[in-house]
C-alpha cells in the first residue's frame, strides 16, 4: 500500500488555469486602475485650463468694457460724442410662416437660411445683409 501512496500525483489546491486567469485579470485590474488614474489626472488639467481660459476671456471683456466706459466719459468731457462700434455677427431666427408673403421676402429667406419656423443662423452683418435683414424684419427676430 506504501508503494501506491508514493506513485499518486499531488493534486494542485487550484487548478493552473484558474491561477493563471486570476494573474491575468489582476493584470488587466492593475491596467485599467492605471489608465483610470491617467484620465483622472488628464481631466484635472484640462478643468484648470478651461478655468484659466475663462478667466482671461472674462479679464480681457472686463477691459473692454471699461474702455467703453472710459471713451465716453473722455468724448463727453470734450464735449462731443462717442459712439460705440456696431455688432458684426447677429443670429437671427425665423419666428414666423410665409404664408401671404411676397416673394422677395421668400427668397430672403432663403437666402439667409431660415427654411422653417424657428431656425436660426449666424449672420455676418454688412450692408448687404443688414438691408436683407429690414426685408424680413417682421418674420425674424435677431439678437
Amino acid at each position: 500500500m506504501e508503494g501506491v501512496e508514493e506513485k499518486k500525483e499531488e493534486v494542485p489546491a487550484v487548478p493552473e488555469a484558474l491561477k493563471k486567469k486570476r494573474r491575468n485579470f489582476a493584470e488587466l485590474k492593475i491596467k485599467c486602475l492605471r489608465k483610470k488614474f491617467a484620465q483622472k489626472i488628464l481631466r484635472k488639467t484640462r478643468r484648470k485650463l478651461i478655468q484659466e481660459k475663462a478667466e482671461h476671456y472674462h479679464k480681457e471683456y472686463r477691459q473692454m468694457y471699461r474702455t467703453e466706459i472710459q471713451m465716453t466719459r473722455m468724448a463727453r468731457k470734450a464735449g462731443n460724442f462717442y459712439v460705440p462700434a456696431e455688432p458684426k455677427l447677429a443670429f437671427v431666427i425665423r419666428i414666423r410662416g410665409i404664408n401671404g408673403v411676397s416673394p422677395k421676402v421668400r427668397k430672403v429667406l432663403q437666402l439667409l437660411h431660415l427654411h422653417q419656423i424657428f431656425n436660426g443662423t449666424f449672420v455676418k452683418l454688412h450692408e448687404a445683409s443688414i438691408n436683407m435683414l429690414r426685408i424680413v424684419e417682421t418674420l425674424t427676430a435677431r439678437e
